[in-house]
């Protein structure tokens, strides 16, 4: 493997970088936080339009750009970086779901207004008792309709498609949805973090379309999963990378008893573990987006590494970030309050550390 990035990746990094940075400032941000629908439709429709973002991962042949997993993850880094408000995350779990069904017809249907931008689409899998394994999927489905309860579905409240695990005779299994259609209501979720919406849908014999094979659902979620822990963690090493820069400009610019506080060295210790664990982290993701894009045996085990160690790192660095800055940390006007959410709700996300630690256990015969 190459343990650097190519110069069209990186070319990649800049482009996003640039975007976001115009389109994903802290204003923005806190402006879209306050909206019911949680991002800026304008915005999404560039994303989609000048820069095909949400057809990154589609193949070609159904209107996407064909990208690998590696540079899923360099946009996904960014785009935690800047705490970008959109369903890009929720889409493309829902694109990795249809791909991995290997069900042509449903690619057929659902990927080119995927690619478009037409179409935002979301994973809905977890349930109210909050299981993030087959045990925890409830909702039933008869074949052509699905009944049940979803939380925490992220952007479910805005996506067009939804694509459901629910259970059969045969077994767990995947539907998709029209989420705007019969039988479906959502309801939007209070939660701490507003930067990523969530919400709680109900399903009342929606109509339905299998994807994949009747009881096969979650040979293919469990894949799908995987490749989530991986992009989350993505994710969240951009977060941690500028809180850690946010901590560092702070403790040179910030003077107290006439000193730089950067100079302390109480101050100069909190930094240097924070870039341990940031560095770390990025390795521990970067190989993780390698696996996902060779699709190897290893991507399970580095899957839930990754989402264990990158979870505790980013919240360990947006933690530390809010002390260096002392009070001024805490409140609402800062933005370091903004990166310590979205560590929060990341680091429970697709299963937290723990889950994760034992999933790893598991995995490597321990």
């Amino acid at each position: 493997m190459n343990f650097a990035f190519t110069e069209e990746q990186e070319q990649l990094r800049e482009f996003v970088r640039s975007f976001l940075s115009e389109k994903s400032s802290e204003e923005a941000v806190r402006a879209q936080m306050e909206t019911e629908a949680g991002y800026d439709q304008a915005v999404w429709s560039q994303m989609a339009e000048q820069m095909g973002l949400p057809a990154l991962v589609v193949p070609e042949q159904y209107g996407g750009q064909g990208y690998t997993f590696v540079e899923l993850g360099i946009v996904l880094e960014e785009m935690g970086r800047s705490l970008l408000c959109a369903p890009f995350l929720s889409t493309t779990l829902a694109t990795l779901a249809l791909l991995h069904s290997g069900d042509e017809a449903a690619m057929q249907a659902h990927l080119p207004g995927i690619a478009s931008g037409e179409t935002t689409a979301t994973l809905a899998y977890t349930e109210e008792n909050g299981k993030w394994d087959d045990s925890g999927i409830e909702a039933t489905s008869d074949g052509s309709s699905v009944s049940g309860t979803k939380s925490f579905v992220i952007d479910g409240h805005t996506a067009s498609l939804l694509i459901v695990a629910a259970k059969t005779d045969a077994g767990v299994s995947l539907f998709a949805v029209d989420a705007k259609g019969d039988g479906v209501s959502t309801e939007a979720l209070a939660t701490m973090d507003q930067t990523r919406k969530q919400a709680k849908v109900t399903l009342d014999n929606a109509p339905a379309t299998l994807i994949g094979t009747d009881g096969g659902g979650w040979d293919t979620l469990s894949t799908v999963l995987d490749l989530a822990a991986v992009a989350l963690a993505a994710e969240q090493v951009g977060g941690a990378q500028f809180v850690l820069e946010m901590g560092t400009q702070y403790a040179k610019d910030r003077v107290q008893f006439g000193r730089p506080i950067g100079s302390f060295q109480a101050i100069k210790h909190k930094l240097a573990d924070m870039l341990v664990e940031v560095e770390s982290a990025k390795s521990a993701a970067y190989y993780g987006m390698w696996c996902a894009s060779e699709m190897n045996d290893e991507l399970a085990s580095v899957a839930s590494l990754a989402k264990a160690y990158c979870s505790d790192a980013y919240f360990h660095a947006a933690a530390e970030n809010i002390q260096i800055h002392g009070g001024i940390g805490f409140t609402w006007e800062h933005p370091a309050h903004l990166y310590f959410k979205r560590a929060k709700s990341s680091e429970l996300m697709f299963g937290d550390p723990s889950y994760h630690r034992e999933q790893l256990a598991q995995r490597i015969g321990l």
